[in-house]
């Protein structure tokens, strides 16, 4: 039977990230300065009151592998440049793809047009936020390995070893296999004098084991998250590969002969595997203060956590300390300066369980009366417009705290819950139902095998309300994803969600068998 000892398999840890890299030679031979130049000249004899330019180069590579057979190998560049400007207090943007002085400069006259075509039914004028001018600066995110120098022969060498090694195992039918890599490049500069130019690297390795048997069937997958490092994560820097491959049979064959879950009310112990994800859908989401406002109500719904609430609400129980953070070790949403030329910072969310902050950009931030964004405007291309984007929001360990046994030892009958699977939370981020990768029954402070069929229910309140502990440093890892939708039209965002593991008293858990009729 697994044991939570064995969480020292799959926990990051610090290692050498190796000699600062430098900047895609391929990116910084462009014409970067002089396209910017002409843009911003063009947007300023034009007479707007805020102008910034955006150069971006997208690179990405996606594997997929199904019983160790190459299935998909897909590889995009994604280059072009934008103009944003403000004019008579109301946002123009344009994008173009054409790399010459003359090109940047048409798409300065279009941003403005779009500014002056829009300026007769704009309610609301356009001011943003002060930020200090940065000069020029260069940033570049923390890996060893950049994985577009690895081989593609060898990247799916690796993933078939893997595929096969639990392909050999009597108890796996199918294996799939993924691994998706990003290289985003970009150049900003605006009107007022800052110019930045940034790297950043980020790999999502994941491997699926499928078992069937007597007309039933289960999952079981890498607890690996996606991570900013580079081609070293797949090959055994912050993450033993090898030992976690090895555990998957068992854990599956457990998993697909244990017994249905009994639904009722049990104190649950989350590993961070499975938390990262409550948190990005019921503190991520609902502190962004544009969603808070209602600018997200048309699409991605709203937010119980209204304005009205800063400072007043009691979001969760007095162990509960959420910070956004965009300078985080490896985070997927760490930068060096966002897309407004705001330079990256850390913010208190959630402090002794108040609610205290939200997520901002330039716009909001104003708008709201803050002295300053705190740097979450993100655009996934330069084709796209920047949106408030989440941070990484993460819940902060106990300096002195438990480790995951000891918190399994303070509950007498319970459950554990490893591993993120499905999700549903309501459009103002009140209601939730999440489920998982497995779960263990507690009893006496014990783990007493698997069990299967189960989700918890709460509301975002009553579920922060009833966590009674938070585990220490030891238990904390960074969890995240690829793919956070936002925005009309839809752009998806990087973002990481550390957390500890962390006990949780009277939680309402579903037999989601039963739930669905079966």
């Amino acid at each position: 039977m697994w044991h939570p000892d064995k969480i020292s398999h799959v926990r990051l840890y610090a290692g050498r990230f190796g000699d600062v890299h430098q900047i895609d030679p391929s990116f910084t031979a462009l014409p970067l300065r002089t396209l910017a130049d002409a843009a911003l000249a063009r947007a300023r004899e034009l007479g707007v009151a805020h102008a910034d330019f955006r150069l971006e180069r997208i690179r990405s590579q996606t594997l997929r592998l199904h019983d160790a057979h190459l299935r998909t190998a897909m590889d995009a560049d994604d280059l072009g440049l934008s103009v944003r400007v403000v004019k008579d207090g109301t946002w123009g943007f344009a994008a173009g793809v054409d790399l010459t002085p003359q090109g940047a400069a048409r798409v300065a006259e279009q941003a403005v047009r779009v500014a002056e075509v829009a300026r007769p039914v704009n309610r609301e004028p356009i001011e943003l936020a002060p930020e200090p001018v940065h000069g020029e600066r260069t940033w570049v995110s923390a890996y060893e390995v950049d994985p577009f120098q690895v081989a593609t022969t060898e990247k799916v060498a690796l993933l078939e070893e893997w595929s096969r090694r639990l392909l050999a195992d009597d108890r796996v039918d199918h294996v799939d296999a993924t691994l998706l890599q990003v290289k985003e490049n970009k150049f900003y500069a605006d009107l007022a004098g800052t110019v930045t130019t940034q790297q950043r690297v980020r790999v999502h390795p994941a491997v699926e084991a499928v078992a069937v048997a007597d007309g039933r069937f289960d999952t079981m997958r890498t607890l690996a998250p996606p991570v900013g490092r580079g081609y070293e994560w797949l090959t055994g820097t912050g993450w033993d590969w090898d030992a976690e491959l090895a555990e998957l049979p068992s854990l599956l064959a457990e998993k697909l002969a244990a017994p249905s879950v009994e639904a009722g009310v049990h104190d649950v112990v989350i590993d961070p595997s499975n938390l990262w994800l409550t948190i990005h859908e019921s503190i991520g989401h609902a502190t962004e203060l544009d969603r808070a406002l209602g600018y997200e109500a048309a699409y991605a719904g709203t937010s119980f956590a209204t304005p009205d609430k800063l400072g007043e609400l009691r979001y969760g129980s007095p162990v509960m300390h959420v910070t956004g953070d965009r300078t985080a070790e490896h985070g997927l949403a760490t930068i060096g300066y966002d897309d407004e030329g705001v330079q990256a910072q850390e913010f208190d969310i959630i402090t002794g369980g108040m609610f205290t902050g939200y997520q901002l950009d330039r716009r909001i931030a104003r708008l709201t009366g803050q002295e300053r964004s705190n740097g979450c405007a993100f655009a996934d291309s330069a084709a796209g417009m920047p949106l408030q984007r989440m941070a990484n929001v993460s819940l902060r360990p106990a300096p002195d705290g438990p480790s995951t046994e000891e918190l399994i030892a303070g509950v007498e009958r319970g459950l554990f819950i490893v591993g993120d699977k499905s999700w549903s939370i309501d459009m103002q981020r009140y209601n939730f139902q999440f489920t998982g990768q497995r779960f263990y029954r507690i009893e006496g402070g014990r783990l007493a095998g698997q069990v299967r069929d189960v989700a918890y229910q709460a509301t975002t309140t009553d579920f922060w309300n009833s966590m009674e502990a938070v585990g220490g440093p030891q238990t904390y890892v960074l969890g995240g994803a690829f793919n956070c939708g936002k925005g009309q039209p839809g752009q998806v965002a990087p973002v990481s969600h550390g957390c500890p593991s962390a006990l949780f008293r009277g939680v309402n858990i579903l037999n989601a068998l039963k739930e669905a009729g079966q």
